[in-house]
């Protein structure tokens, strides 16, 4: 009996985040403009992959630390708001560990490691095609007034 009730939590749970990430994604211009696509999302956490074009690419080649950051960022975007409550970036933070060049493919797995009131702590690690660690990306959330959906 207790199974089937935590089974229909958890389908709640994963429903609620998937309507959660499709209204965000609606409005969120940034995102799509940069290629992005959600690949999954669920309570606390989400993936979204991007390819890196050719107008990514600094003077050095590689793509941009700024846009690594955007697809990092909107991964823990998806995933601190997966609750269906607004929640913002209150901080964050990146460290770069290999380049990124044109054409590679870029996922972001976003993971909730603590949340408490209105406050989350989000690790994302952004991954190119071959599975090698580009960035680490940590952010703190916080959740501010209203509903992102209706329950």
């Amino acid at each position: 009996m207790d199974r089937d009730r935590d089974d229909r939590d958890e389908g709640r749970r994963r429903r609620t985040a998937e309507r959660a990430a499709a209204a965000l994604w609606n409005g969120d211009r940034a995102s799509q403009g940069l290629g992005m696509r959600i690949e999954a999302s669920g309570p606390g956490g989400a993936t979204v992959s991007m390819r890196v074009r050719p107008d990514m690419v600094n003077g050095h080649g590689i793509c941009h630390g700024g846009l690594v950051f955007a697809l990092a960022d909107s991964a823990f975007a998806f995933a601190c708001n997966s609750y269906g409550d607004n929640t913002v970036a209150a901080g964050a933070a990146i460290e770069f560990l290999r380049p990124a060049r044109e054409g590679d493919v870029l996922t972001a797995v976003a993971a909730e490691r603590w949340r408490a009131g209105r406050a989350g702590i989000y690790e994302i690690e952004v991954r190119n095609q071959q599975g090698e660690l580009v960035a680490l990306f940590r952010g703190r959330s916080h959740q501010i007034a209203g509903r992102l959906i209706d329950d």
